[in-house]
């Protein structure tokens, strides 16, 4: 059998947003910046820089402000941020971003743990963000939090997903992600969720980020390839976590989903010596080993090698 599988995919490194948000070990201005020149030098072509939401909720999100100035901007890239409401747009403006991505939950706990609003008041407040990013030409792409399943409800319905993709596609949003909140997805829902949705929608340009909770993220994004999905989120090192969804761990490693890539002869543009450089200053930064397989190679290939092999490398 001759597998069909796209010729290139494009990745989106959210280390700096959802890999950070959920690490006890808040980094620095100028710490967040170097990762972020790191994921661009590595060919890494979008990068969600953090997010503007309430600092009280998510302490080290407080200083996006300041990482959006510091860093510097690489031709080609795209910068983007995560927002929840129209406050949040404001300051993705007045940062100098002009890219942002507006998340709802398909589900209803999860939606008032995370933001304090149902799913339809999320979706209805959008509105004015739409409005507001029109005026002030900011592009916009949307994302269903645990579009696969819940942590407090289980199992999320197909049907609820289309309900949220048709209210962004009626604010003319059509960049749109289906997010693994928890790591509950498995790949056959992946595929099936994937063929149907992409079929049902062939204007929608769908991303998949996925958590690897369960063990199966890179399996997940296998079957999103064979849907004919080619855009996807991955963070560096493997890490990420929902603060409000119990259970939830690390996102699939940038360095893995590159690895995985070029041996099934897929192309990404993105270096993966750079992005395993990457993933080891990462742990350097946060202090500890995360779940990263290529990292865990790395670290045996380097505790193997002679005095002169480390000295040289």
């Amino acid at each position: 059998m001759t597998l069909s599988l796209p010729q290139r995919i494009s990745i989106c490194e959210v280390g700096p947003r959802d890999g950070l948000q959920n690490e006890a070990v808040q980094l620095s201005i100028a710490q967040k910046a170097e990762l972020i020149g790191m994921a661009a030098a590595a060919g890494l072509r979008c990068i969600e820089i953090g997010s503007f939401v309430s600092a009280k909720a998510v302490p080290s999100m407080a200083d996006t402000d300041e990482v959006a100035r510091r860093i510097e901007r690489r031709e080609g890239v795209e910068y983007r941020v995560l927002v929840a409401n129209l406050a949040g747009l404001k300051r993705c403006q007045t940062a100098g971003i002009d890219k942002a991505k507006l998340t709802v939950s398909s589900s209803e706990t999860h939606s008032l743990k995370n933001l304090g609003r149902t799913p339809h008041k999320v979706m209805q407040d959008f509105a004015d963000c739409a409005a507001f990013a029109r005026e002030h030409h900011i592009a916009l792409a949307g994302a269903i939090s645990t579009a696969f399943g819940c942590p407090y409800e289980g199992a999320v319905s197909i049907d609820r997903v289309r309900a949220l993709i048709e209210s962004f596609l009626a604010l003319g949003i059509t960049e749109l992600s289906l997010s693994d909140t928890t790591g509950v997805a498995n790949p056959r829902q992946v595929y099936d969720y994937c063929t149907t949705l992409r079929a049902e929608y062939p204007t929608v340009q769908w991303t998949l980020h996925f958590h690897d909770t369960r063990g199966l993220g890179l399996a997940n994004v296998f079957a999103g390839l064979l849907a004919g999905v080619t855009h996807y989120d991955a963070a560096f090192a493997g890490l990420g976590g929902c603060p409000f969804a119990p259970g939830a761990t690390g996102n699939i490693a940038t360095e893995d989903l590159v690895h995985m890539a070029e041996a099934l002869q897929i192309e990404t543009g993105v270096e993966l010596a750079k992005v395993v450089g990457l993933g080891c200053r990462v742990q350097e930064l946060v202090g500890r080993v995360t779940d990263s397989a290529m990292l865990r190679l790395a670290a045996a290939r380097a505790s193997h090698a002679t005095p002169d092999q480390q000295q040289k490398g």
